[in-house]
């Protein structure tokens, strides 16, 4: 309890700062939501709750990729291009992989150079969780964090591969797929389900003698998209072409961007699909938290221990063994 009330005046502070678009404290802000500490946690809920009626207001887009597809270049162009246009840019990732590899994104950060030098911007690498649904928890928090700093278009990069995908077509409200020129095997290799969660698909590296490549490869998924149902009866999701390297083409990513946002509101589906994220959102905390409580609890612990070895033996099934376990809670 005395805990909870010396965390709150920081907690007060932190937020007129983060809501006066400070840097550092925005920075300061994530990183209480990415610990793991439960006194950090409860903070970080306070805080969030707190800001909570100035988020929500920011363009977000996810964007995924191939790695070589040229993620960074593009977001760096794109952001860049934002900031010309008055807006503020906040990068996010949500990369699973980062416990492992030691965080690929902060590599990132050096190929934004124009971007991380901005102070009308900000990066963020996903914190180290292990786990999707850890990390997806943590930059959705990040995102709102963002949101109430001022952020006004917020671009979630996935550095992971797989579910990565979903996690972030779920917390967005467009979903942008990279491609690379010369269609052909990259066609026949692409997963069906990334090109149906795409609400466009850009194919980059659109210059020199990559024009007429790039090209063929838009025809190819612009094919590949006639003969797939798109997620919404109000967009069909374009194909384009343009080069990261160049610039070319930028404009028109951003302008489908704002004519889908248009749509989505003329139909009454971008309320909806919040909404939806919304819930879907609570439901994936509630997930976290019951494993972090089988966790941190040592007895219970030490119980599921006893259950995972009898199931290994074969002595319990799964299915007994889930029940006995959500019985501990």
């Amino acid at each position: 309890m005395n805990s909870r009330r010396s965390a709150s005046p920081d907690i007060e502070a932190l937020a007129r700062d983060l809501r006066a678009g400070h840097h550092a404290a925005l920075a300061r802000a994530i990183t209480l939501i990415e610990s793991r500490r439960g006194d950090h946690q409860a903070a970080a809920r306070d805080l969030v709750q707190r800001l909570l009626s100035e988020t929500g207001k920011a363009i977000r887009v996810g964007i995924t990729g191939s790695p070589g597809v040229g993620k960074s270049t593009t977001i760096d162009a794109l952001g860049m291009s934002l900031i010309e246009r008055g807006h503020k840019v906040a990068v996010l990732a949500v990369d699973p992989s980062s416990a492992r590899t030691g965080g690929s994104i902060l590599g990132d950060k050096t190929r934004m150079a124009r971007l991380s030098a901005s102070d009308k911007a900000y990066i963020r690498p996903s914190p180290a969780s292990g786990t999707l649904g850890g990390v997806a928890a943590k930059t959705r928090e990040a995102m709102l964090l963002c949101e109430a700093a001022g952020f006004d278009v917020v671009l979630v990069e996935t550095v992971g591969i797989g579910q990565s995908e979903t996690a972030v077509c779920d917390m967005t409200d467009f979903f942008l797929a990279l491609m690379l020129p010369g269609a052909g095997d990259e066609l026949q290799g692409i997963k069906k389900g990334l090109v149906e969660l795409a609400d466009m698909i850009a194919v980059n590296k659109a210059d020199g003698d990559n024009i007429k490549r790039a090209n063929l490869a838009a025809g190819e998924y612009r094919g590949a998209l006639h003969i797939l149902s798109p997620r919404s009866e109000h967009w069909h999701p374009p194909v384009v072409t343009y080069s990261a390297l160049t610039g070319k083409g930028i404009d028109t990513l951003w302008q489908n961007v704002l004519d889908h946002r248009t749509a989505m509101n003329a139909s009454g589906e971008f309320a909806a699909r919040r909404q939806q994220q919304q819930v879907k959102w609570m439901w994936s905390m509630l997930e976290q938290l019951t494993m972090t409580r089988l966790r941190s609890d040592a007895s219970v612990r030490a119980k599921v221990k006893r259950i995972e070895a009898e199931v290994a033996s074969g002595r319990v099934s799964p299915a007994l063994a889930a029940e006995q376990i959500s019985g501990m809670l």
